[in-house]
């Protein structure tokens, strides 16, 4: 089993593909293509954490049907867009504001806004947050995993890791390349 993290999805937002610069030609087409692109990436028995910001409007209605065809087992710290209707569903593995959870020795604070600082920040700890879309220059042992920050899809902590020791020096060093 393999723990994938991600953010900010925005199911069905319109605006999303212009307040974020979303370069899909209709919010079918994104919302398509994150779909696609998450079920690539995760398998049917992988964990996933999502940061929040799971679907707007009238997509939240159609989210039962999407949870269902997401691969993994799913889990929400809540963001600022998750009403009752997104929280209460039963395709969650578990929702929470905010968890504390360790992958391959690691510890991690999940939350769907990014921490100033954060518990065993200096013991080597992690903050994994979403809300930001890519544009909040992090921390050390801070990233983003927003789908805006990484290729739209899900993300692993050996992800992360390796973009930010390949990065040193980027203003973003979580982001995904250029398109």
């Amino acid at each position: 089993m393999t723990v994938f993290f991600t953010a900010d999805t925005h199911f069905g937002h319109g605006g999303a593909r212009g307040l974020y610069r979303r370069p899909f030609a209709s919010v079918a087409a994104m919302d398509a293509a994150m779909e696609a692109r998450w079920n690539a990436a995760v398998g049917p028995e992988d964990e996933v954490w999502h940061l929040g910001d799971v679907a707007l409007g009238p997509a939240v209605r159609d989210l039962p049907a999407r949870l269902a065809r997401l691969h993994g087992r799913k889990h929400l710290v809540t963001g600022n867009n998750d009403g009752p209707a997104t929280i209460g569903l039963a395709g969650w593995a578990s929702v929470q504001p905010y968890a504390e959870i360790a992958v391959a020795g690691t510890g991690l604070v999940l939350c769907h806004y990014a921490f100033r600082s954060w518990r065993n920040q200096h013991r080597g700890w992690w903050n994994l947050h979403g809300h930001s879309h890519g544009r909040l220059a992090p921390l050390p042992r801070q990233a983003d995993v927003g789908v805006d920050a990484w290729d739209f899809r899900p993300v692993t902590l050996e992800e992360i890791l390796a973009a930010r020791l390949s990065r040193r020096g980027s203003r973003h060093p979580h982001a995904a390349p250029p398109r």
